[in-house]
């Protein structure tokens, strides 16, 4: 006999909900707004949701100040003027953020890394909200622990603001790999595996000048944590996947590069405000959107590169260059420095396609 489905069950905010939520992002591309126009421009383009932001978080933190929650004036008129789900994003770990963001009515939250995090330690409680969250992830274990939390969606972790998709890539190559190790591993490796994910609980053991030990976290028991890890990686075992739909962000500049993320088996797509400091933001998101949606077809692609004009002003990427000198050449006369910084303010992506080269080399250095 089939078993018959509660519908009593099927209320606002269950994890079946949650998931199926983030589901119907499925093969789409998100975009981050700061207006309400550039909201319309999403829309148009064929986006699948907006991430409202009152300012680029990469512009915050590189002026030296604190990316916090966008103020809710501005979620609202992007609510108010688009039709098409609306996310936010929290900083990690902070709760009423999540709370305020909750009762605005927006449609999912991002706990995000390119905000500036509230706690240093622990995640929010994301089974706590009835509202869905995406959160980023670098590894599986990340992973893992994000979707035992709650995250009805998980996003790789690029380099946001770059223009420089090398991130974003070493991330999804990563987590694929961990997911074949898992699934090749016996019941004892795994159990390892397990111990080791759950470490990510014990920050707070580590900066204890006294020795001070976790036996509960935001999320429960210490033993009752371990059992939900092992059921998530349970979950990613039996599917050779995530069990939730997995995006990629970060760097993620031009049709080629949403393509190349999608080919990498990510679910879809969040593109930057980027879009925006390009010559022609409406053909970019379109062509963005396209190459998305037809990745298997290489034509496609080309024809939505076609579409795109000069790209965004690839301007962390110019910040990291000169972060790199700095570093390489520590004794520099004022003439130089001054010629270096008249260069590069006049550059853009397009022109420096040696210059990002250079520096995508000295990062896979680091992989």
């Amino acid at each position: 006999m089939n078993k018959r489905v509660n519908l009593g069950e099927m209320r606002h905010g269950t994890e079946l909900l949650k998931r199926g939520f983030a589901k119907m992002q499925e093969g789409g591309v998100v975009m981050d707004v700061v207006t309400a126009e550039e909201a319309h421009v999403a829309e148009d383009s064929g986006a699948v949701s907006v991430m409202a932001l009152e300012r680029v978080p990469a512009d915050i933190r590189a002026s030296g100040g604190v990316a916090r929650m966008s103020h809710p004036q501005l979620i609202k008129e992007i609510m108010e003027t688009t039709s098409i789900p609306v996310m936010a994003k929290a900083r990690i770990g902070h709760d009423e953020e999540a709370r305020v963001l909750e009762s605005l009515g927006v449609d999912m939250i991002d706990e995000s890394e390119v905000l500036t995090p509230a706690d240093p330690f622990y995640h929010i409680a994301k089974n706590d909200f009835t509202i869905p969250f995406v959160c980023g992830c670098t590894s599986l274990g990340e992973a893992v622990r994000r979707i035992s939390e709650g995250a009805a969606m998980i996003r790789t972790k690029g380099e946001a603001g770059t223009g420089n998709v090398v991130s974003a890539v070493k991330h999804a190559r990563l987590l694929e790999a961990e997911i074949e190790t898992c699934s090749s591993a016996d019941s004892d490796t795994n159990a390892e595996i397990v111990e080791k994910i759950l470490d990510g609980y014990r920050r707070l053991e580590k900066n204890s000048d006294i020795g001070a030990k976790v036996g509960k976290t935001p999320f429960g028991e210490i033993d009752s944590v371990r059992k939900n890890l092992a059921g998530v990686l349970e979950e990613v075992i039996d599917l050779g996947r995530l069990p939730v739909v997995t995006f990629s962000a970060g760097g993620i500049a031009t049709p080629s590069d949403a393509a190349l993320m999608m080919s990498h088996g990510m679910d879809g797509v969040f593109v930057g405000s980027g879009i925006f400091k390009s010559s022609d933001p409406a053909r970019t998101a379109e062509a963005i959107v396209l190459a998305t949606h037809h990745f298997e077809d290489p034509q496609v692609v080309a024809e939505a590169s076609e579409m795109v004009g000069e790209a965004m002003p690839c301007t962390e990427l110019l910040q990291a260059s000169a972060t790199v000198n700095r570093q390489r050449f520590p004794v520099q006369s004022p003439g130089r420095a001054l010629r270096s910084s008249a260069v590069a303010s006049r550059v853009t992506f397009h022109s420096r396609e040696g210059l990002q080269a250079w520096i995508t080399r000295r990062s896979l250095g680091s992989l």
